[in-house]
């Protein structure tokens, strides 16, 4: 028999409230200045009563609603303890016994629970000799997601982690950078031989790429199945991934929920959830934008292949460029596929130059250019070196190419001056082509365009040099 691996996720994805999850300092986990936003709260001096975050709770059922979760009816926070030096409190404020969502699933992936908890702050072990602790990620707001085991397969946890990210960007309540440790996922794998019957289950924490989260995995079911082929057992641990050697690593044994000793928090009010008005579905239901499965729907009826499509959805810009072009019902289905292919082309490029952003074209002036392009008044060329100057211009496409001069020409006495010239200065390749090398032709076009700075009609070249050449 082979090896069946199981695996359950569990993900932190830091909140983009304006504040902390139970204090008024702001939420800017990455401000260059340490220990910045920070208060008595956060440092856990005595005396000292937590207050919920309203946005950060509305937050999560608002994902609840995007996952097909139950909302709780009521709810509450608990104490978390456990002795860390970045927890200066010794406990950390999250939820156990009745997390705000139950069920739901995404990406085919069944989920457990969704709660609410702050993160811990920062240690820093790079100034010499001592560790130093910057608070200022000290109570930030952090929902934290739990599946059913039901992975089998580190593609599929893949998946599903990116599948999350996108959502999370998409509801704009995280911008989920992995890189940046606004979104972690962590990872309980385990083995075993018998249908029906789960192995000893080992955590690998804190994997911060969508890379790391497929390497990790399929590291941890080879070791796990190698150690049991070799007859000795699996420790129910918790292990860290070394991007180096690519290979996992022993941290501390695994704890229980018993060694946490949970307990509710004595210093919050429980919530009832139900009777809140805020909380309701229908008020949260007002600012839900549209999930990234109905826009896949969207713009596969549209035309769009499934590469084109990834690309648009998986970048917030481009994405609201992309729905915007689609409300102004401007541009017929094969102008739209266009479209799409210079929104994830040439858009891409300008932006990729960081001083231009996507605001500052606009919607009709980028549309009245594919409907230039689709009629033959400009020809692709022209089309890429317009783009450009239409971020930030008042000017229409159309006003652009006409004081340029880039407006196609396709009359032939207009260009059989220019036609007469490249015959003259390019004998040798005429004589190719008279001589029935056709693909010569193809050199004259282009010099064509290149005279004409793209405006000539290159299907009129073509035609006009074969005539000519006879």
């Amino acid at each position: 028999m082979t090896y069946k691996p199981t695996i359950g996720l569990e993900v932190h994805a830091e909140l983009k409230t304006f504040s902390k999850m139970f204090c008024g300092c702001k939420n800017e986990p990455h401000a260059s200045e340490v220990n910045a936003n920070i208060c008595p709260v956060c440092m856990a001096h005595p005396g000292t009563l937590p207050v919920p975050n309203e946005e950060a709770i509305k937050m999560v059922l608002t994902f609840g609603q995007a996952v097909g979760a139950t909302p709780a009816t009521y709810s509450e926070f608990d104490r978390k303890n456990y002795f860390y030096p970045d927890i200066t409190k010794a406990y950390q404020i999250s939820q156990y016994a009745f997390p705000f969502l139950s069920g739901g699933s995404l990406e085919g992936v069944e989920l457990t629970r969704v709660h609410l908890e702050e993160d811990t702050a920062r240690s820093q072990h790079d100034k010499g000799s001592e560790s130093l602790v910057d608070f200022n990620r000290a109570g930030v707001p952090l929902m934290e997601l739990v599946t059913e085991p039901v992975v089998h397969d580190a593609a599929t946890a893949g998946r599903f982690a990116k599948e999350l990210q996108l959502l999370l960007r998409t509801l704009n309540i995280s911008d989920a950078n992995m890189e940046r440790g606004e979104m972690r996922v962590e990872a309980n794998i385990s083995v075993s031989k018998v249908e029906g019957e789960l192995g000893t289950k080992v955590e690998v924490k804190n994997l911060n790429s969508f890379k790391s989260v497929e390497g990790a995995i399929d590291y941890e079911i080879a070791r796990q199945i190698e150690l049991l082929e070799n007859g000795q057992s699996i420790q129910q641990e918790t292990r860290g991934w070394d991007e180096v050697k690519l290979k996992t690593f022993t941290q501390r044994t695994k704890e229980t929920a018993k060694d946490y000793r949970y307990f509710p928090d004595p210093d919050i009010p429980k919530i009832s959830v139900e009777g809140h008005p805020e909380f309701s579905a229908p008020i949260l239901s007002e600012k839900m934008p549209i999930l990234p499965s109905k826009k896949r729907e969207l713009y596969k009826n549209l035309g769009l292949t499934s590469d084109v499509l990834e690309v648009i959805i998986s970048n917030t810009e481009l994405d609201s460029f992309t729905l915007k072009l689609v409300e102004s019902k401007g541009l017929s289905a094969d102008e739209f596929k266009l479209a799409a292919n210079y929104i994830t082309s040439d858009i891409v490029s300008v932006l990729a130059s960081g001083d231009r952003k996507i605001e500052d074209i606009k919607v009709k002036h980028f549309v009245e250019l594919i409907k230039m392009l689709s009629n033959g008044e400009i020809g692709s060329r022209v089309a890429k070196d317009l783009l450009p100057d239409l971020f930030g211009s008042e000017d229409s496409p159309k006003e652009i190419a006409t004081t340029r001069g880039l407006l196609q020409v396709s009359d032939e006495s207009s260009l059989q001056p220019i036609i007469d010239t490249i015959i003259s200065d390019n004998p040798e390749v005429v004589e190719q082509l008279r001589s029935g090398k056709e693909a010569s032709v193809q050199f004259l076009v282009g010099q064509g365009m290149k005279l004409t700075k793209g405006a000539a009609n290159p299907g009129l070249l073509k035609k006009m040099f074969l005539d000519s050449v006879k």
